[in-house]
């Protein structure tokens, strides 16, 4: 089987963690791709959360980047081990080995604000990683710097979320304009609409059919569900929501396009 590696875009707050949870409810069900990876690659580390897993600094790619700087600083690394190695061994030491999936968080980098080093060691990860599964889902930070720091460089499918405002427009097409200025080849753009009312379709369908680019293309949109916000402030498990919650059997049809 052909690795997959499939990474959720837009703007923040538009709902790249829940439809990347949905979208791994579905592929649990399907049984299609036996060894699954969830790298939550957003500083803010939301994939956690929404599955109910209680993921704490120190456990991220972050904390152990911070970690393994303060050792750098006091010379607690020993000279014939490479930085390449002490990297990739503290990089597997964060992978989370849940039951059906495991769990990868990037967390923030050193010092407030900077993510240099998760986005950059990110690189060497989904090549390191990505051998060992049949699927790879990626949430994305919101930030372009994700895409003009080559960190998607591997990503067969980017699915670029958006609500229905200007500045999820505009992110759509700034993320394209980015990813060809330095040369990612994704195999497929999908644009999905999510809390989108269905008579503004028009707006989105023929922005997307402006993107000058034959690998973009609009997947639909879904609505907005109130048991997803319900379960969201409840703090439960995204993966328990019935199979028969109307916005998830909806979110399954576009999904059933990607994989």
């Amino acid at each position: 089987m052909t690795l997959k590696i499939v990474s959720f875009s837009g703007k923040g707050g538009v709902g790249k963690s829940t439809l990347l949870v949905l979208m791994l409810k579905h592929i649990l069900e399907s049984k299609k791709y036996e060894n699954i990876l969830v790298i939550d690659a957003d500083p803010d580390a939301n994939i956690g959360d929404i599955i109910g897993e209680d993921v704490g600094f120190k456990q991220t790619v972050g904390g152990k980047m911070t970690a393994l700087k303060e050792k750098i600083q006091k010379r607690q690394i020993p000279l014939e081990v490479s930085k390449d190695q002490i990297i990739e061994s503290e990089v597997f030491d964060s992978l989370i080995e849940l039951d059906d999936f495991d769990l990868l968080e990037m967390g923030r980098g050193e010092g407030e604000g900077c993510y240099c080093s998760v986005n950059n060691t990110l690189k060497r990860i989904i090549d390191i990683l990505s051998k060992n599964y049949d699927i790879v889902l990626i949430d994305s930070p919101a930030g372009l710097e994700h895409f003009a720091r080559r960190t998607g460089r591997d990503v067969t499918d980017l699915v670029i979320i958006t609500d229905a405002s200007k500045m999820g427009f505009h992110t759509i097409e700034r993320i394209v304009e980015v990813t060809n200025e330095v040369h990612l080849d994704f195999k497929n753009i999908l644009v999905i609409g999510n809390r989108f009312p269905e008579d503004m379709k028009s707006l989105l369908t023929e922005r997307v059919e402006n993107i000058k680019d034959d690998r973009v293309r609009f997947l639909g949109l879904l609505p907005n569900d109130e048991e997803i916000s319900k379960m969201n402030l409840l703090e439960k498990n995204l993966l328990d929501i019935s199979a028969e919650n109307k916005f998830y059997k909806s979110a399954k049809e576009l999904f059933t396009k990607i994989i």
